[in-house]
């Protein structure tokens, strides 16, 4: 039957095939037959036998109540298709960005390294090149200059003095053109 390998012999293959294709024959009928029986019971159940009226208008309205029941059944039908036909479409399209994505890019399992930048650049450039990265040397020193305008705004002074109903102080020039610079 078996070889020291482990190898099946092609006879006991061929008889293990036979068995497999006949069970699966079998199982192929029964469902066939399934199909058939439930078939049959839906049939009965949505279509009962047809009793032709002894009437013309009788024979008329049955024919008026047909023709609605296979509209309502084509329309459903009909749903039915372009739902399968958009769930299909989207799955074709869900299969081509897969493989689209696949065959594009291959992400290289990474590392994490710690390493410092002097380090980095002796391993790019090589041993021969001596270069020092000092970063924080490198950063600007930013200073907070103070506008004149934003000093004399603040320096305006006390608010309710000028205002006050003995002393009525007109505005400078001056302040005119920074009261018109705020308003653009």
């Amino acid at each position: 039957m078996t070889d020291k390998k482990g190898n099946v012999s092609s006879s006991r293959k061929h008889t293990l095939k036979s068995c497999m294709l006949a069970v699966a024959k079998d199982w192929l009928e029964a469902e066939a037959i399934e199909k058939v029986k439930e078939r049959e019971k839906y049939m009965d159940e949505n279509c009962p036998p047809l009793d032709i009226p002894p009437s013309k208008e009788q024979l008329m309205e049955l024919c008026k109540e047909m023709y609605e029941k296979i509209n309502t059944k084509d329309e459903e039908r009909y749903n039915l298709e372009y739902k399968t036909r958009m769930v299909c479409n989207e799955v074709i399209d869900l299969n081509i960005k897969i493989v689209d994505l696949r065959g594009k890019f291959k992400k290289p399992a990474l590392k994490k390294v710690r390493m410092s930048a002097d380090a980095m650049l002796q391993a790019l450039l090589g041993s021969k090149h001596k270069v020092t990265m000092d970063l924080r040397a490198n950063l600007k020193q930013v200073k907070k200059d103070e506008k004149k305008e934003d000093k004399d705004l603040r320096d305006v002074g006390d608010w309710p003095s000028q205002f006050s109903p003995t002393v009525l102080s007109v505005p400078s020039d001056h302040q005119l053109s920074l009261i018109g610079s705020k308003e653009r």
